[in-house]
């Protein structure tokens, strides 16, 4: 049964402190039944996953791995093409570091790109001499697969992008990009941070070899939670980030025998109760429904976008909500982002974000120094929404008053 948005908000306990909560790219509010799943591992089973015999062991470890099932359902994978992190930012690096990339291999990239998905690339630059090809023009921050395709030589080993853009929304044509690596024998890495939970998101249908994606965000997991899904056949080419306990059948004085993946990536203690509460709140956003997620933000973001009808307010990004996620990003004439955030806060309890985004490229690429921007989950209202839009054009005539 789908969970209508006031059953979902009856379940968070976040909200009832009055907050119009728009910061969801950041991250989400926890529902309350994951929060309680996490506390039951506390109450009931509080054990090590692993070797254990114990009762509160096996439990422990069936709740941990029925976690990589959960989150394969959402994104259309199998279990065992599923590796635990805490963030996408790890599960990039673990890419990044565990493909063998020599120098001369080149990787593109956008300039639209969140940091965690150019930073480690730029390590590989100054440590192992790979070539960084960053491609991106358009103003609206949308990808051009013909960009990628122009760039592509004998020597490119990876195609990295985004599927939302985190600052500006921007939805990006993957499938014809995952299309383009494959047909040129590229693999693809998909940064999914601002897509797996607030729409249908298919790894078949993609056609990458790797997806990041948080817990935090549009699942409505906790935080310090993640995953990185890798195709089944491109899973033992990974070497592990971390290596240790835990991820062992065997070690001698000078070698080791690891387990086989994805356990392989599990080294040391992970964090047992936000991954059972990850896999929890897959469950959840499954019984809201993602295309019934999708389809409310996109009416949300619709009304979201009538503040850009007040000539102080500049929203950037594309006009054509097919194009946009629940992401609107905007300036007032004459105020910094952060003193738009400050008077939203202040002048009605509205959470927006502002500053970079951890885009400084993008917005350079904008020729803006940082943007406010107000984020969009199921569980908004369209009351929320008109407020926002109404608190806004508030302060952008008063300003022009002035």
């Amino acid at each position: 049964m789908s969970k209508s948005v006031e059953e979902v908000r009856a379940e968070i306990p976040f909200l009832r402190t009055g907050i119009i909560y728009l910061d969801n790219a950041a991250t989400t509010p926890t529902p309350e039944p994951v929060i309680e799943t996490m506390l039951a591992y506390y109450r009931e089973f509080s054990a090590n996953v692993g070797r254990g015999l114990h009762r509160a062991a096996r439990r422990a470890t069936e709740e941990f791995e029925a976690a990589r099932e959960k989150i394969a359902r959402v994104i259309g994978a199998k279990p065992n093409e599923i590796i635990f992190t805490k963030n996408t930012t790890e599960a990039i690096n673990i890419v990044a570091r565990g493909l063998n990339l020599e120098s001369g291999d080149k990787v593109v990239t956008s300039v639209f790109e969140h940091h965690s998905n150019l930073l480690p690339w730029q390590r590989l630059e100054k440590e192992r001499g790979i070539r960084l090809e960053v491609v991106g023009s358009s103003k609206e921050c949308l990808l051009d697969p013909a960009e990628f395709e122009a760039v592509l030589d004998q020597k490119t080993r990876l195609i990295t992008t985004h599927q939302v853009s985190n600052a500006i929304g921007s939805i990006q044509p993957v499938e014809e990009i995952g299309k383009l690596a494959r047909d040129h024998g590229v693999l693809f890495l998909v940064d999914a941070a601002q897509s797996v939970g607030h729409m249908p998101v298919d790894v078949r249908r993609i056609g990458c070899d790797f997806l990041a994606a948080p817990g935090h965000k549009g699942l409505l997991g906790p935080q310090g939670t993640g995953f990185l899904y890798v195709r089944e056949d491109r899973i033992a080419e990974l070497e592990p980030l971390l290596t240790g306990g835990g991820i062992v059948e065997n070690v001698e004085l000078h070698s080791a025998k690891l387990v086989e993946p994805p356990q392989r990536f599990d080294a040391g203690t992970p964090n047992i109760p936000g991954i059972i509460g990850l896999g929890r709140a897959c469950e959840y956003v499954l019984d809201i429904g993602i295309e019934r997620i999708a389809e409310r933000e996109r009416k949300l973001t619709e009304l979201m976008l009538e503040i850009g009808k007040n000539s102080q307010v500049e929203v950037y990004g594309p006009r054509d909500l097919e194009r946009r996620g629940g992401v609107v990003s905007f300036n007032i004439s004459g105020l910094s982002s952060h003193e738009v955030a400050s008077m939203l806060d202040e002048l009605a309890k509205i959470a927006v974000r502002s500053g970079h985004h951890c885009a400084q490229p993008a917005l350079r690429h904008l020729r803006v120094n940082g943007t406010a921007r107000a984020s969009v989950h199921y569980f908004n209202l369209e009351s929320e929404i008109e407020k926002f839009v109404e608190v806004v054009v508030q302060i952008a005539r008063e300003l022009g008053a002035s």
